[in-house]
């Protein structure tokens, strides 16, 4: 039977249709685990859902190995394999990994140290993190890049390898963060991270030397395309700043229209630009940022300003280009190509806003303390 000591750290390792690898693996991280790892660690095989050998395999192995137990879920999802892990255990710190093993295991400990210590409530390893040595294709280092790209321009991540199977939280923090995380799958990884960051958690990043499974389970088309369901769900600062940026097109057009009727093309723009510029900034400091009560409004607004003043030049270049290329171009012409000009303008207003404004922070971000009453 499988040891029922109390551990310090239980390390969660989701598997479907594993029977390959899954007994030599284990049997490779208990005994790393035995030999050079300081704390007491227990490690949960959690089968979800094989239809091989692979749940009687993992039966055995916790039926023999001290500090191996097994479970078993009959629906798929590494997510799900994960959240029933960490919310069925007693160890102060919760963990998992892939059971292909692709992390180099000598990361555990530094993985691991940060909270014990107090320093931080989550760890990941990290593969594009500076000194992280990654053996890959061409084609997976490319995808991985993309994503991490499109989750720091979209949500606003602050970490650099979201997807790495290789993580750890402390589990008063899993526990306060799992009953919001929705996604039982592959995208478990991101939303965890991006809800621990708009909590205020504290997220320490380890390098990692990570080889390539060519045997991988993950099938990419399919799980990129729920992922980017994820990351749209995610996206609430999007979506209200599209809504915003809507409204403020249309003021936009208006103001201009109406302008133009007694302005040069140049100054119409201007003016209304400089309008709707100060009531764009006003809300989305209120609807999207949540910074109604951070009490830097006119700090904020001169960010809304230096966003004005990026929209001013690219769509005073593009009436000028319009111009030089068609004088006799109409109105109706001007007007949209000051419009495709805004496009431009309003993602570079988006990232801008993002880093400026300064949102109204939970109250709760002192550091974890430490385990020391656990670890004795």
């Amino acid at each position: 039977m499988h040891d029922e000591r109390m551990a310090i750290v239980d390390i969660a390792i989701p598997v479907h249709n594993e029977e390959r690898d899954l007994e030599p693996n284990i049997r490779r991280l208990r005994a790393y685990l035995d030999a050079r790892f300081p704390f007491s660690a227990r490690l949960t095989i959690v089968d979800n859902a094989s239809t091989d050998g692979t749940w009687d395999i993992a039966r055995a192995l916790a039926l023999e190995l001290p500090g191996v137990r097994a479970q078993h879920l009959r629906q798929k999802g590494r997510g799900r394999a994960v959240r029933h892990a960490w919310l069925g255990s007693d160890a102060a710190i919760v963990a998992y990994m892939d059971i292909d093993l692709s992390t180099d295991l000598d990361a555990l400990l530094p993985l691991i140290a940060p909270l014990v210590s107090g320093h931080s409530d989550v760890a990941i390893g990290s593969r594009l993190a500076p000194g992280a040595r990654v053996a890959r294709g061409f084609k997976r280092e490319v995808i991985s890049r993309s994503y991490n790209l499109l989750l720091h321009v979209v949500l606003g991540t602050e970490v650099r390898d979201a997807q790495c199977g290789f993580k750890a939280v402390r589990a008063d923090a899993a526990r306060r963060l799992l009953p919001d995380v929705a996604d039982e799958a592959w995208f478990f990884d991101t939303e965890l991270l991006v809800r621990a960051q708009r909590a205020g958690m504290r997220i320490h990043e380890v390098p990692v030397d990570w080889t390539d499974d060519p045997d991988t389970r993950v099938d990419v088309v399919p799980t990129a395309i729920e992922d980017l369901r994820g990351v749209w769900r995610l996206a609430d600062q999007l979506r209200s700043f599209a809504v915003i940026g809507v409204l403020s097109t249309m003021v936009y057009i208006a103001t201009y229209a109406a302008f133009r009727v007694a302005l040069p093309a140049t100054l119409a723009n201007a003016v209304s630009q400089l309008l709707t510029a100060l009531g764009n900034t006003a809300a989305n400091r209120r609807f999207t940022f949540d910074a109604a009560g951070n009490g830097v409004a006119a700090r904020d607004h001169l960010g809304g300003l230096t966003a004005f003043g990026i929209a001013l030049g690219l769509t005073t270049a593009a009436i000028g280009a319009l111009h030089q290329v068609a004088p006799g171009a109409s109105r109706l012409t001007e007007l949209a190509v000051l419009i495709v000009a805004n496009l431009m303008a309003t993602v570079v207003r988006f990232l801008l806003l993002r880093t400026w404004i300064a949102p109204v922070r939970p109250a709760d971000r002192a550091a974890p303390s430490r385990l020391n009453q656990r670890i004795a």
